[in-house]
């Protein structure tokens, strides 16, 4: 009987997270030509430009294991286009719940809990990325950036990675008030070198041993490298399964933190 009960409260948990889910989905299909760019414009217009413009002037060699420089960029520009779309859903939106809007303040005063109005922004982010991630693996396709179905598995990849920076940056804007200059900062000073220095233009090998640790421990070159694994090959199953295993802990440790924060919050 108390097994049932649990059952229960679990099922209806992610009923409650899901109506969040709902009123996103409502929003989002009278305004998503808003953010048509962001998600889908950007990196296809990237891809362009570094595939096939500046790629154009790349020799295949052994920096790019042989092959085209379009396809060679192709999975990680997927990659870094969702840790960008993570953080921007993760920032200011995120904060607008608190502090601005205070849609998670009205959603606290009815029986949804904290968590799940956690959940429900945890899920609607991860839906934005699968959705721009696929968006642009189509496009692709016409550029000839594919070499196989792997394809399928990098829009997956891009999900991860995206949400193993999303949920740091959602704790961190639940324990924001005067958000000051402090998400500009982190767009300048960290996700910008990231997607310039984590793997997503050249080999990490060619940067200095300095630099190197940072792209080490950024979760875009784990990112990139499990990317490039699916679809280009060349890298280890050990090694794949360890980019895997870090996404996964930087994701779980920063959910945990973001609905811990987030009942800090709305719990007065």
């Amino acid at each position: 009987m108390a097994t049932m009960e649990s059952t229960g409260r679990v099922v209806g948990s992610w009923r409650a997270a899901w109506l969040r889910v709902e009123g996103y989905f409502t929003w989002y299909r009278r305004y998503w030509t808003s953010n048509l760019y962001s998600s889908g414009l950007q990196p296809v217009l990237f891809l362009a430009a570094m595939g096939l413009g500046f790629g154009s002037q790349v020799q295949a060699g052994p920096a790019t294991g042989g092959l085209s420089y379009l396809q060679y960029v192709a999975p990680a520009l997927l990659v870094s286009a969702a840790l960008q779309v993570g953080v921007g859903e993760a920032t200011y939106p995120v904060l607008s719940g608190f502090k601005w809007q205070r849609d998670y303040v009205a959603a606290t005063a009815t029986p949804m809990t904290p968590g799940q109005v956690f959940g429900g922004q945890l899920i609607w982010i991860a839906l934005r990325l699968t959705l721009s991630g696929a968006a642009y693996a189509v496009i692709a396709v016409f550029f000839g950036a594919w070499l196989n179905f792997g394809a399928v598995l990098v829009v997956l990849v891009g999900t991860l990675t995206g949400m193993a920076c999303a949920t740091p940056m959602m704790a961190l804007a639940a324990t924001t008030f005067d958000e000051g200059m402090r998400f500009g900062l982190i767009f300048r000073f960290v996700v910008i070198p990231m997607t310039l220095l984590a793997g997503t233009f050249f080999p990490i090998a060619q940067l200095p041993l300095v630099l190197r640790l940072f792209a080490w421990i950024s979760p875009l070159w784990h990112g990139n490298e499990l990317g490039r694994g699916v679809t280009l090959g060349g890298v280890s199953g050990l090694a794949m399964l360890g980019h895997f295993a870090y996404l996964l802990l930087i994701f779980l440790a920063g959910a945990w933190a973001g609905r811990r924060y987030f009942y800090r919050r709305l719990v007065v």
